[in-house]
């Protein structure tokens, strides 16, 4: 007598439950509200650009004109510039030159014709913004402006864009590095010793990444100039300190940790990073939480090492050490936490708690 081979056919739900796990759904319901953040972050940044307290310095060769200037820009509406005057056109220069500004305005009290120093280095987006600003108040008052970009970008670097997608192409290799060290043999490391293996290999991978996104942007590409060296050191430092956050938060939350820096690096990152838009033009949201983002502080670096000789880099590299040190500390510190939580001793079922005696 042969006996049936097929066991008798399951409900759908017997065989949905089977194949999606409660796991699995509660994975696929975190994915959508990932993406959900996603649309909400990069829409809320980009859909409506307005100018916002964008620096500016101005002159005059008499010191009263330029007060005034400055007082009725101060007074537009929405507040769009924060200007403030300096001695002569030598320190606007200077002050644009170490990114205290974004632009001056130079006013000349014998004729019509005021001057509009510009850095489209810095984002051509702002550069554009803030000339037409200034524009408007100039024919306002029946005077003509003329804009001059001292610190233009680099003719193979349309909009001056080049420097994020540097910096975001940095942050993808850095967490993608770091989930595929998580996938291989585990999300969270087994013990100290294998935490400190993953950042060698995380950190051995940034400094040759680093290095090649450097040469393709500029030697190869020519979009990008500035310091080679400077650059490199950069690029090591934005994809360690992004795949040692990602490594932290596998620590934390296994699989899941690999949503969380995508979360922190992607969705809340790229779009307040000063990019396409610059802070002056982002809602208040995200030009508060760009600077200290990886993303946000890996482009105003890089801006800055390309057009600006490295002037005002050092705050945008130490919060990039800063998230270096957090992620490998944190990546250390849950292997010893689950090693002395396994170690320490577990009471057996049906066991009085110490300091108790069974029957008391």
């Amino acid at each position: 007598m042969t006996q049936p081979t097929d066991a008798p056919p399951a409900g759908f739900l017997a065989e949905l439950k089977d194949a999606v796990t409660t796991r699995a759904a509660l994975l696929v319901l975190g994915v959508l509200a990932l993406q959900l953040a996603f649309i909400a972050s990069y829409v809320g940044a980009f859909h409506d650009p307005e100018p916002s307290e964008i620096p500016l310095a101005v002159t005059a060769p008499a010191p009263a004109a330029a007060a005034r200037s400055v007082e009725q820009l101060d007074a537009l509406p929405g507040k769009p510039l924060d200007a403030h005057t300096v001695q002569n056109e030598a320190a606007a220069r200077a002050q644009i030159g170490n990114r205290k500004v974004d632009g001056a305005l130079i006013i000349d009290p014998a004729g019509t014709t005021d001057r509009l120093l510009v850095a489209s280095g810095g984002g051509a987006s702002l550069s554009q913004a803030l000339a037409a600003v200034v524009s408007r108040v100039e024919q306002s008052q029946g005077r003509d402006l003329r804009i001059t970009d001292v610190v233009p970008a680099a003719p193979g670097d349309a909009r001056a864009l080049s420097a994020f997608y540097l910096v975001v192409g940095w942050c993808v290799g850095g967490y993608l590095c770091a989930a595929i060290l998580a996938i291989s043999a585990g999300a969270r490391p087994a013990n100290p010793h294998r935490a400190l293996i993953r950042l060698g290999v995380l950190l051995a991978y940034a400094v040759v990444a680093g290095l090649l996104g450097t040469v393709i942007a500029g030697p190869v590409l020519g979009a990008l100039p500035g310091s080679v060296a400077a650059l490199w050191g950069l690029g090591t430092l934005v994809v360690f300190s992004v795949g040692a956050i990602t490594l932290a938060f596998q620590g934390l939350a296994g699989v899941v940790g690999i949503g969380l820096a995508i979360l922190v690096v992607v969705v809340f990152g790229n779009p307040s990073a000063g990019g396409a838009y610059p802070y002056p033009l982002l809602p208040p949201f995200w030009k508060a939480i760009g600077p200290a983002l990886p993303p946000g502080a890996g482009t105003y670096a890089a801006r800055s090492i390309a057009y600006f000789r490295g002037n005002d880099a050092l705050g945008s590299f130490l919060v990039l050490a800063g998230w270096a040190v957090l992620g490998a500390v944190a990546t250390v510190a849950c292997t010893l936490w689950r090693r002395d939580r396994a170690a320490s001793p577990r009471p057996e079922p049906g066991a009085a708690p110490a300091g108790e005696h069974p029957g008391v």
